[in-house]
């Protein structure tokens, strides 16, 4: 059913950040030669938000768009989902937009028009302290701080607002080369995860923080800035993780992936999501191989996200349900 919320209403995440309009191409080849586009939505914290929705997990996501058709598609399509939507609408800006070009059957390339966006003029206004303090958990990811001076002192006041509520902070690095340099990514992206109980990064994203190494080592440097809990995501070589001081590693569900784009955020969701069930750390990681792995089945950022009762698909022998 979808929610518009106006009101504070108390929820299991809160979580805000650019979601864009998405154009793709349906078939591989040059963007140059298609002749008709599919268009859709995609942004990390709305693929994270619907796919914890679909896990039974309550959600409010705050959103700035354009005054304009993309920017009510957007909201459209999140709302739809079940999040609870907070709808910030900037009649100055547009909406953001990216292009995914199927250029082979096996090679996406992602545009964006992103620069000067609606998203990018999101302030500290915007996400209210009693927004944060109504929250069982605040998720931010490493994407909105590079969007703007504005969007990153956003992102600061927020998690600083939270841990002043003691709300619990989630933190997906996410680096986005074409938004900033390694340099001042790796600068911002360490202060906030000395802020942070929850930590999310690839491999990569890690090395920006801490400095190069292996999954253990990567993982002890990020706990060592002071969350308890570190994910390193490791896509078809599954995850390495280091929980309240303890160790462990998760193998990937095999799979023919089809799209692996929104595979990470899937994977973020699954694991807060039995987190906020209170189940222990290998059910976490259990559950987010799987959401993370049917995100790769569909075609699409967010499409593929499973529900509950889905989730045991991937371990089944049967192809047909009956």
């Amino acid at each position: 059913m979808s929610r518009v919320d106006t009101a504070v209403t108390p929820t299991d995440v809160l979580t805000f950040g650019e979601t864009m309009a998405l154009m793709r191409t349906d078939s591989p080849g040059p963007l140059a030669t298609a002749h008709q586009l599919g268009l859709g939505i995609g942004g990390a914290e709305t693929n994270v938000a619907i796919a914890l929705r679909r896990l039974g997990t309550d959600v409010t996501w705050i959103g700035r768009v354009g005054d304009d058709g993309l920017g009510e598609k957007v909201l459209r399509e999140v709302a739809a989902e079940g999040v609870r939507v907070v709808p910030l609408i900037d009649p100055a800006a547009p909406t953001g937009l990216m292009i995914k070009e199927r250029r082979t059957g096996d090679h996406t390339r992602v545009t964006y028009y992103r620069a000067g966006s609606a998203a990018s003029r999101l302030t500290p206004a915007d996400v209210s302290a009693e927004r944060i303090s109504s929250a069982r958990l605040l998720h931010v990811t490493g994407i909105t701080p590079a969007l703007s001076t504005s969007a990153r002192e956003t992102v600061f006041a927020a998690v600083d607002s939270a841990r002043e509520h003691g709300v619990p902070v989630s933190l997906d690095l996410n680096y986005r080369a074409a938004l900033w340099s390694a340099e001042e990514a790796g600068r911002v992206l360490r202060e906030l995860v000395t802020r942070a109980d929850i930590v999310f990064a690839g491999d990569d994203e890690a090395a920006l923080v801490v400095g190069s190494g292996a999954c253990d080592g990567l993982a002890r440097g990020l706990a060592a800035l002071g969350p308890a809990q570190v994910i390193i995501k490791r896509g078809a070589h599954g995850a390495h993780a280091l929980i309240e001081g303890v160790t462990h590693d998760v193998e990937a569900v095999p799979i023919r992936p089809v799209d692996t784009v929104g595979a990470g955020d899937a994977f973020v969701a699954g694991y807060l999501a039995e987190y906020l069930a209170g189940e222990d750390a290998e059910t976490r990681l259990h559950t987010a191989v799987r959401t993370g792995a049917f995100a790769c089945l569909v075609a699409g950022d967010w499409e593929g996200m499973p529900t509950r009762r889905e989730l045991g698909l991937l371990d089944s022998t049967e192809p047909v349900q009956r």
